[in-house]
Parts: C-alpha cells; sequence; structure tokens
C-alpha cells in the first residue's frame, strides 16, 4: 500500500525519525493539549501522560506500523493496528480527531527535525500516517458497528449492586445496567472503560477487564488501587475505592478487547500475576458457565496469598470444570496456600499441554519472561496472547 517512491524515503530516513520518536510524541502531546484542553477532560489519561507511557506507546506503534510497511510492501499491515482500534473505541476516539493528531504531529516532527524534514520527507511520512488513521477508522467503525454504539458514544450508565473487598487494595464491583435493559455482548476477556468525573471537574477514564462471565446479565470489574510510589497515585482507582459505593451509579463503555478466549476444544493456558488474573478469572467464569471439557491449566504469581485478588473464585471454578488444575506461585508465605510453590513463577518442569492456547496477563517483565519460558517449552509464538493493562509498551520497548 506503500509507494515506492515513499517506501524509499521511509526506509532512508527512518532510522532518524524512529530515534527520535519519544522526543517528538514528547512535543506532540505537549503542543495538542496547549491548543486543544479539552482532549485531557475524559479522553486521554492523564497519569498515562505524566508517566510518559502514552507518548511511548504512541511512538512505538508508528515505528512498528513504518516497519511493517516496508517488509510487507504492497500490503497494508491492519493487524499491527488492532489492539489500538479497540482502545480507540473504548475511550470514544472519532474519526475527526485524527486530523487534530495529524496537525500537531506532523509539527512536532518539524520542530524536532528541522531541515531533516524536506517537503519530500514530509508527504512520504504523510503518507505513512494516512495509511495507518486510514486503517484504524476502518476498524473502529467496524467495531462500534458490532457493539451497536455510535462512534465517540461508547457509554452507558449502570449502577453499583455489589462491593466486595477482595484484599486489602482491591475491590470488586458488581454492577448492573441503570435503564433496565440487557447488557450489551461481550466476550471472555474483553474490559470496559469507565469514565468518572474527578474533584477538579475534569473527566477521567481507565480501562478494567470483566472478571465475570460475559454471558451474565450484571458485570463485574475488580480494580486495584494504584500506589504511585513516588508518582501520583491512580486518580480513577483512588476515586472508586473510595467514593463508589451500593447504589452509585458508574458510566462503562461497551465491551472491547482483541484477547479473547477462542471457541476452539484445544487446552488452555491461562497465566496470570497480581491484578492480571482478573480477565483470566472472566475466561474462567465463561468456561464454568458454559461446563466446559476443555482441558485448562490456571498459573498465577503475586506477593503472597492474602494479596491474590479473587483467589477463592479461582479455586470454586477449577473445581466446577471437569479437567482443570491449578498451581500458585507467592514470594511471601507461600505455606499459608497449601501445594503453592515459593518464589517467582517458573515452568521449568512443569507440564504443559500440548496444542494449547495460552494467554499472558501481568506486568511487563513478568510477562517477557514466563514468554521466553514458554517458546522454550515449545509453545508456538502464534498461540501466545497477552492483555497489557493501559498503553501497550511491549510493541514500544520491541521498537525502540
Amino acid at each position: 500500500m506503500l509507494s515506492t517512491e515513499s517506501a524509499s524515503v521511509i526506509r532512508a530516513t527512518l532510522p532518524a525519525v524512529g530515534g527520535a520518536l519519544d522526543e517528538i510524541a514528547t512535543r506532540f502531546y505537549a503542543t495538542m493539549f496547549a491548543g486543544h484542553p479539552g482532549l485531557l477532560d475524559g479522553l486521554f489519561n492523564r497519569g498515562n501522560q505524566a508517566a510518559g507511557v502514552q507518548r511511548r506507546a504512541l511512538a512505538g506503534s508508528i515505528a512498528a506500523f513504518a516497519g511493517t510497511l516496508l517488509a510487507e510492501p504492497g500490503t497494508r499491515p491492519d493487524a499491527v493496528l488492532g489492539r489500538i482500534a479497540h482502545k480507540h473505541v473504548a475511550v470514544g476516539v472519532t474519526e475527526d480527531q485524527y486530523a487534530i493528531v495529524h496537525k500537531y504531529l506532523f509539527g512536532a516532527i518539524a520542530d524536532v527535525l528541522g531541515d531533516v524534514v524536506t517537503p519530500e520527507v514530509a508527504a512520504a511520512w504523510d503518507e505513512v500516517y494516512w495509511l495507518m488513521a486510514g486503517a484504524l477508522i476502518a476498524q473502529e467503525s467496524r467495531l462500534c458497528l458490532e457493539a451497536q454504539v455510535r462512534p465517540g458514544h461508547p457509554w452507558r450508565q449502570w449502577t453499583v449492586v455489589g462491593r466486595h473487598h477482595e484484599t486489602s487494595d482491591t475491590v470488586s464491583f458488581l454492577l448492573r445496567p441503570a435503564d433496565g435493559l440487557p447488557a450489551p455482548e461481550a466476550r471472555a476477556g474483553q474490559y470496559v472503560s469507565v469514565r468518572v468525573r474527578m474533584p477538579d471537574g475534569v473527566h477521567q477514564l481507565r480501562q478494567y477487564s470483566l472478571s465475570s462471565a460475559p454471558g451474565d446479565g450484571t458485570r463485574r470489574i475488580t480494580v486495584k488501587r494504584i500506589s504511585g510510589g513516588g508518582t501520583p497515585d491512580g486518580e480513577v482507582s483512588t476515586l472508586l475505592h473510595t467514593a463508589v459505593h451500593v447504589g452509585h451509579e458508574l458510566t462503562l463503555s461497551a465491551p472491547f478487547g482483541d484477547v479473547v478466549l477462542d471457541g476452539s476444544e484445544r487446552p488452555v493456558v491461562l497465566v496470570s500475576a497480581g491484578i492480571g488474573c482478573t480477565p483470566m478469572v472472566g475466561m474462567l467464569e465463561h468456561l464454568a458457565a458454559t461446563s466446559s471439557t476443555r482441558r485448562v491449566t490456571v498459573l498465577h504469581a503475586d506477593r503472597s496469598p492474602d494479596r491474590h485478588a479473587l483467589r477463592s473464585d479461582t479455586h470454586r471454578l477449577v473445581d466446577e470444570l471437569a479437567d482443570a488444575r491449578y498451581t500458585f506461585w507467592y514470594e511471601e508465605r507461600a505455606e499459608a496456600e497449601p501445594g503453592s510453590r515459593s518464589g517467582r513463577m517458573d515452568l521449568d518442569g512443569l507440564e504443559l499441554p500440548g496444542d494449547a492456547r495460552v494467554y499472558l496477563c501481568g506486568a511487563l517483565p513478568f510477562m517477557r519472561r514466563v514468554r521466553e519460558q514458554l517458546l522454550a517449552a515449545g509453545v508456538p509464538a502464534r498461540d501466545i496472547r497477552y492483555e497489557v493493562f493501559g498503553p501497550d509498551l511491549w510493541l514500544a520497548d520491541a521498537t525502540a
């Protein structure tokens, strides 16, 4: 899809542009928010901006898309953008905003690279941008159509009908549609955006995996309160923990997310750490609700048994399934959970089912380390799916 002339320019300039993408993204967000401060009200997460993860994810996605265009000439690598498209529709991105992004992104490229950006270079990167934007717009339109929501308006009011403390820093909220109408369809492993109004009047949002069976009329999200540890605490999680109780309403998006439980009969391996257990428990809930006979292996690592959110649910669901087992690893107090292992997750010597579909969720260092062990154990890369909470820095770091 990339023209021959532009491809040669992109190939020649990708090292320079790629090397400066973090600085370009920093300049881009600063100028865009100065010109359109309203974008920080209910669209962009302030915590991600402050931590720099959003700009790293943007830079990584552009570099990956450009690199794939060069590696696979004549095609448009839409698959690279599937995860981004799901995130966009879940927060309400609209087609007209791509023009705004284009204006400030190309202004930042010119500011950072200066004379390197000749008219020929600008035209080539302009082609890359609109190929990428066009692919995203098409995917996002399809996703909105499938979810039966208007672009930019995925929202619906839900009433909190239950609140349960899972651990000292984790709370589950059980929600029901406030309008009394049926809950929208969801797939096991998907997430919803939660949109809340902060004390300063600005709306902020965060995605939370559905930790309940997607076929039920209610929804459950399980929220860990994020402690910054030197950086600001998580705004949304703190508000949900301190101010949202039974009877209150929350604004949720329709369910989205491309890392979903497949519909085959192949064995399933669910691997998680910390709060990464939430989409895994949602998948377990679905498997149990449908009386699945698939072979299921649950592997989870945590700080200690009392910090392991949804541990009792995992026990219950594994017991309900026809062919399921679990192994837990704990860094502290492993003796409090019979049969668990001490220390960090280590798959060495662990019997994994052949031909399994593997789902990963947890901190990026954990997922990278476990993925290497899975590959070494003979699991094909195509059978390993991962979910990242927040901007996808796996892709960003891979292209750094």
